[in-house]
């Protein structure tokens, strides 16, 4: 009788007093695609890393026995049986050997994860020359393959670049390279497409399905994303605080669900909830012939005659009218990103772009007016939010250098009010000023990240993937917090995003992105319901 890869027993994980993990049992197979799915918070990320023991501070017990395996020890006339260790009882140095080498890791952010300081191609080579003992040469060779595996464009040249360099979804496949590196038996995929627009998705994930079937592998993958689990796995865990509620295969459980938590999940889906468009609604920002370039290093000799241009944005017009919000969609790379820096001032660009009929001039004092009426909120908010700063430190910053003429009493004031109007309010948490961000889940830190933009009173704010790294029921409650506050105050959106479900919920007007340039425009009803360019129907999984 063939063992499962990996039989979790009565798995309890505990930080300080409180139980996160509460007896959770289950096996994985070797050559199985299992799902754990929950909200943020439900338990599931801490069960993997508990696994080989990368939860500092945490008091783990049951049993997590693994049975090293491959195709070969599957055989019918293999004559060494597999050995079975329990992981919770190994020392860290047993558990070197199993980390990288049989259990492989893809982290959800791949900016924390990457070393900023090492191009991604020494990163990789730095994996193979460790564990499989390649030499420099061997290494590198072997990292732009990994590279050309995860679908990078122009690996050989992308393997010299930092992270910095690179998009987010470009980021994310080279964490993938790197887990893949060692042809590990198990791989854990901890929210491996967030980052990803549709179709890039559904390409990592078939990849993953591809060199899953190539080696044999067991993949466990981590997720909020109900269509990611339809596509890729074929059994599904459940997970609510700390307990599997529901597990069994992917189409019975997910057609069929039987706990009202799992049915919450499936029905968590953003309503369209929006003010209709005023055609005659003043026009808020404007750009026309927008460009913006970047300066790259030319190969062999070239580079002695100067640096080349890199084109991300060509030649970009929109315009933003007050209280809508134009939708800006596109896959990972098609300069979508640049653009909303463009439009905050952040980036050098060319052609036009005014806000009110005024440009930014890149000068400090001469732009601190726009910066008051443009306001960001940005995909991360862990990674945007200091944090050393508590509450009212965060929200109140901006006030001193935009609001001079608030009195003490008068800051405080607005500080309260601004995050009673974004649901933090002190009755719900106790000494809500004086806490800092890690103590919030990861909703309620983009909740803090909106109030500390809302604070100054902008007309306007730049969403760049804000809901993105949260889960549906925790992206269905801060979009519902944008459609208000835009009805209640009469926002404009700029809002960047590769989800069409954000698109369906909250634009009036969309705006298309292939490759830096503009493919498609038009109004919500336009673009969702009659698109005309082929690339914008395989964003929308519209058949051509």
């Amino acid at each position: 009788m063939r063992l499962p890869l990996l039989q979790v027993r009565d798995l309890r994980i505990a930080f300080q007093n409180e139980e996160v993990v509460k007896g959770i049992s289950f096996n994985l197979d070797l050559g199985e695609k299992l799902a754990l799915v929950g909200e943020s918070g439900s338990g599931k990320s801490v069960t993997a890393l508990s696994f080989v023991k990368l939860l500092e501070g945490a008091r783990v017990s049951g049993r997590v026995l693994w049975t090293a395996q491959d195709a070969d020890t599957l055989a019918p006339d293999a004559t060494d049986a597999p050995h079975t260790h329990d992981l919770v009882k190994l020392s860290e140095r047993e558990l070197v050997d199993i980390r990288g080498q049989d259990i492989a890791f893809v982290f959800q952010e791949p900016m924390t994860a990457l070393n900023p300081l090492m191009t991604v191609g020494a990163q990789i080579a730095e994996v193979l020359e460790v564990k499989r003992g390649m030499s420099p040469a061997e290494a590198w060779h072997e990292a732009v393959e990994l590279l050309i595996l995860t679908g990078i464009p122009e690996p050989v040249r992308r393997a010299s670049t930092y992270p910095h360099q690179l998009s987010g979804g470009q980021r994310q496949r080279v964490l993938i390279a790197m887990a893949l590196a060692c042809r590990p038996r198990l791989l854990i995929a901890d929210e491996p497409t967030t980052a990803l627009d549709v179709s890039l998705r559904a390409q990592i994930l078939d990849l993953l399905s591809e060199l899953q079937k190539r080696f044999g592998m067991a993949v466990m993958l981590i997720t909020h994303d109900l269509n990611t689990v339809r596509h890729f796995a074929t059994r599904v865990l459940v997970m609510e605080k700390g307990t599997v509620v529901e597990s069994g295969d992917v189409n019975v459980v997910l057609s069929y669900p039987e706990h009202t938590y799992t049915q919450r999940l499936i029905h968590s889906q953003p309503p369209r909830d929006v003010v209709a468009a005023n055609d005659n609604a003043a026009v808020l920002m404007q750009a026309q012939g927008l460009r913006v370039s970047y300066p790259i290093r030319r190969s062999g000799w070239r580079g002695w005659l100067g640096s080349g241009k890199f084109m991300a944005v060509h030649g970009a017009d929109f315009r933003l009218c007050a209280g809508q919000t134009l939708g800006v969609i596109g896959e990972s790379g098609s300069g979508k990103t640049t653009l909303a820096l463009a439009a905050l001032g952040l980036m050098r660009s060319e052609g036009t772009l005014t806000i009110d009929g005024v440009s930014w001039r890149g000068r400090a004092a001469q732009d601190l007016p726009l910066r008051r009426k443009v306001q960001v909120v940005f995909q991360d908010p862990f990674s945007s939010l200091s944090p050393r700063m508590n509450v009212q430190e965060l929200v109140s910053e901006g006030l001193s250098l935009h609001a001079p003429e608030l009195d003490d009493l008068g800051r405080l004031r607005r500080i309260l009010v601004t995050l009673a109007a974004v649901g933090l309010t002190e009755t719900e948490f106790p000494g809500l000023l004086q806490r800092y961000p890690h103590e919030f889940s990861g909703g309620q830190r983009q909740r803090l990240a909106i109030a500390r933009a809302l604070v100054v009173e902008p007309q306007m704010l730049v969403l760049d993937e804000p809901t993105s790294a949260l889960d549906a029921t925790t992206q269905l409650q801060v979009l519902q917090l944008l459609q208000k506050l835009q009805r209640e105050r009469g926002l404009s959106y700029l809002l960047i995003t590769h989800d069409v479900s954000v698109i369906r919920a909250m634009a009036h007007h969309v705006m298309v992105m292939q490759a830096g340039k503009v493919v498609e425009a038009g109004t919500f009803e336009q673009i969702l319901n009659n698109p005309q360019a082929p690339y914008t129907k395989i964003l929308l999984g519209v058949e051509a």
